[in-house]
């Protein structure tokens, strides 16, 4: 591992970015073909994957909440040249990792099922979903470990680790789903339970490549993991005040889409159904993002650390021109043939104009996102994570009134129950920009 800062040329960006890139073009390959796959098995299967899906992934974003915070951590020891605390604080990841991850396996095995069921009109799909979280939920367990991992090489920037990890997991994925929703040779039609377990089973095969590739490379013993425990108190203490603002922002950003799918669930299949192709793609626009939101946390971390704050505006300008040039290159399918990509997605003919049409009508949301998103994760990367939490609620409000607003007030057509994500977009990139011209933010606060 080198102990120099990323350098800021758009190739040096890029080579941390890329990979990123395309292990969330790979997982959003893999959701498209999930999708696919369950959509041919059963309707009722579709959506009950999709709304459960959710609700898995948003205690998945939240252990993903704390994962950032240490990515942040570390990236910052590396700017200060401080490699002898890297190791300390993975340690303190993967044991609050670990306790998180147990306390919502609970919850997604005991409590999650019964709230569906109770919440849901459709009793089908509801006891569908438990069906999928029954095996789905196991999956935490390894994302401890690989999450541990993931920040752990993100934070020096060699994402090419991470990125073969995720095509494991993502071709894995695809190979098992196609054996357990239909069952062929000695695997049983598992239909819902299959996709689950699919999933599940691939996320350890990525867990164990990564324990893999750590043991080869010795990383354990320069880094010493699981050695130091002298100081371990003061690393979990560290971690806990970055990582549990973003914590609780992955719970309210996802929990606030698991109930906005609850609610439109309510108005009907159809609007399920166009909902659920809707969300199956919206991952395509997020490959860009993501990939440099990482990106945007390690270069802020690193540079602050280093003490070259005035670099800051310039490694911000970089990302967001890059960002909207990959999301043209990801996403111009959303404007230019929308009925391609819905019916890769679920082939049936009643869903396609409508999809088609709220498809078109988010991309200028998008865009966006793409741009404000960068200011967004400056603040995470500088570790005012309070800060950008704050922002992240008073976001998600705004954005739930007007859902509520649209669809259980004014009841408008699924077509406009969409526009939402403009509002929620627009109110995060202004809260974001003001904070960033208003506040001295770009201090060593970690």
């Amino acid at each position: 591992m080198s102990n120099e800062i990323l350098p800021l040329k758009y190739k040096s960006i890029l080579s941390v970015a890329l990979p990123m890139m395309v292990s969330g073009f790979i997982q959003s390959v893999v959701l498209i073909t999930d999708s696919a796959f369950i959509s041919r098995y059963s309707v009722e299967g579709f959506d009950a994957v999709g709304n459960a899906g959710l609700a898995y992934i948003t205690f998945f974003m939240m252990l993903m909440g704390m994962s950032d915070g240490a990515q942040i951590l570390m990236a910052r020891r590396i700017g200060e040249q401080r490699i002898n605390a890297v190791g300390r604080q993975m340690t303190a990841a993967w044991i609050v990792l670990s306790v998180l991850a147990l306390a919502f396996f609970v919850l997604l095995e005991l409590v999650i099922p019964n709230l569906i069921l109770a919440q849901s009109l459709n009793l089908e799909v509801a006891k569908l979903q438990g069906v999928f979280l029954g095996y789905r939920s196991y999956g935490l367990f390894f994302c401890v470990i690989t999450l541990g991992f993931q920040a752990f090489y993100l934070a020096q920037g060699r994402t090419s680790v991470v990125l073969i990890a995720a095509i494991l997991t993502a071709t894995s994925n695809i190979v098992l789903d196609y054996f357990l929703i239909f069952g062929h040779g000695i695997f049983p039609e598992m239909g819902v339970a299959g996709a689950a377990l699919a999933s599940t089973a691939a996320d350890g095969i990525g867990m164990l490549f990564l324990i893999i590739i750590t043991l080869v490379t010795k990383d354990h013993r320069t880094f010493e993991f699981f050695r130091e425990f002298k100081k371990i108190g003061v690393e979990i203490t560290d971690l806990l005040k970055v990582g549990t603002p973003l914590l609780l922002q992955g719970f309210s950003a996802l929990f606030t889409w698991t109930l906005f799918f609850t609610w439109i669930e309510q108005m009907g299949k159809f609007e399920l159904t166009v909902s659920q192709n809707i969300r199956s793609l919206y991952f395509l626009a997020f490959v860009p993002i993501w990939g440099f939101a990482s990106t945007t946390k390690t270069y802020i971390s690193q540079y602050i650390g280093a003490g070259k704050q005035d670099s800051l505006p310039l490694i911000q300008r970089r990302i967001q021109r890059l960002t909207l040039v990959f999301l043209l290159l990801f996403f111009h399918g959303a404007l230019l043939y929308p009925e391609t990509l819905i019916s890769m997605v679920n082939p049936h003919q009643a869903y396609l104009a409508t999809s088609s049409a709220i498809l078109r009508l988010i991309i200028g949301s998008i865009l966006i996102y793409g741009v404000v998103s960068v200011y967004f994760q400056t603040i995470h990367g500088s570790g005012n994570t309070v800060a950008s939490m704050t922002i992240e609620i008073i976001s998600v409000g705004v954005y739930m009134l007007f859902v509520f607003l649209f669809i259980k007030v004014f009841h408008f057509q699924i077509y406009y129950v969409w526009t939402v994500e403009y509002i929620y977009f627009g109110v995060m990139g202004s809260l974001s920009f003001l904070y960033l011209r208003t506040f001295k933010w770009n201090q060593k606060v970690i």
